[in-house]
């Protein structure tokens, strides 16, 4: 799928690449949540954490990836940042985790809107 990406720059390649690998280990941790929650459902005990509280910590991460990236001009400025990859790599993460974030809202959305219009 990458290989026509950056054919002329090599840096978009590898930004892509990075983003790709850092969201594949955000989807393992997610599949390894979701399997923890079908063994607490599968034996029966009722799991502490709620749908509300399960957003919520989800809304906190996607703020976070979004906080860290726009600090990133003032830490290239500072002098914190020296790499420009890892820039680019920070800007992609974020803009992934936040067009994730959204299709999910739409989805939401959608379900809720197909529950409406159903007829009881």
């Amino acid at each position: 799928m990458t290989d026509r990406i950056g054919s002329s720059n090599p840096l978009a390649r590898e930004a892509i690449l990075a983003a790709l690998k850092a969201q594949a280990g955000q989807s393992a941790s997610v599949q390894e949540a979701a399997k923890s929650v079908a063994d607490h459902f599968g034996t029966g005990t009722v799991r502490e954490a709620d749908f509300g509280s399960i957003m919520a910590d989800g809304l906190r991460a996607i703020q976070g990836e979004i906080n860290t990236a726009e600090k990133l001009p003032e830490d290239i400025v500072t002098g914190k940042v020296e790499d420009f990859h890892e820039v680019a790599i920070q800007l992609k993460r974020a803009d992934v985790t936040f067009k994730f974030a959204m299709e999910i809202r739409n989805k939401l959305i959608d379900a809720y809107r197909e529950i409406m219009r159903m007829s009881v």
